[in-house]
């Protein structure tokens, strides 16, 4: 299932050939910086299934983001409903987010793709608003989150969940756009 394309990427659902890339991004201690923890080859497997089957049910989810020449994975970019409750992100808010696994950073893949995916979101799948949460010090997820036009509300949160240990995780950046701003910017 591809749902969308751009000059050098395919955004597609996951295929069983992209499960060991899905396991690399999960487990790479230096993509995974801004996480509470790294997840196993176990836990990745079991997320990599709920994440194809969520996207195959409601066309939405952490797409996987291929290389259109070669269809090999890189990473994901995706749009997918929180469950995060009031007053951080309202239930059933539509989040961007991605990750790569680190020989591709540094090319704009993230940034193309998450373009891509807002003309999916508000032209494709009638969204009204897309947000975009990171931990504060994230500063390469908060620069595409500038990049595609994402505004920063002020709502700074505490992400729940977060132990002791990785307190430094906890302070969370929110960004958003809505359909005017994004048209506006002239898509």
């Amino acid at each position: 299932m591809i749902v969308a394309t751009t000059p050098r990427l395919i955004l597609r659902n996951w295929e069983e050939k992209d499960r060991d890339l899905f396991h690399e991004i999960n487990s790479d201690p230096v993509v995974m910086e801004f996480f509470p923890f790294l997840r196993t080859r176990a836990q990745s497997d079991e997320l990599f299934d709920r994440i194809r089957g969520v996207i195959k049910q409601t066309g939405l989810g952490f797409f996987a983001l291929a290389d259109r020449e070669t269809d090999t994975a890189m990473g994901f970019c995706g749009l997918s409903r929180t469950t995060r409750q009031e007053p951080y992100v309202a239930d059933g808010s539509v989040e961007i987010g991605w990750r790569l696994a680190r020989r591709y950073w540094g090319h704009g893949y993230i940034t193309e793709a998450a373009e891509k995916l807002l003309e999916f979101g508000f032209d494709e799948k009638g969204l009204d608003e897309i947000v975009s949460f990171a931990v504060a010090g994230n500063t390469r997820s908060v620069a595409v989150m500038r990049r595609i036009g994402m505004l920063d509300t002020g709502r700074d949160f505490d992400m729940p969940g977060i132990d002791d240990a990785r307190a430094e995780l906890r302070r969370h950046v929110l960004y958003t756009i809505d359909r005017a701003a994004w048209q506006q910017k002239g898509r």
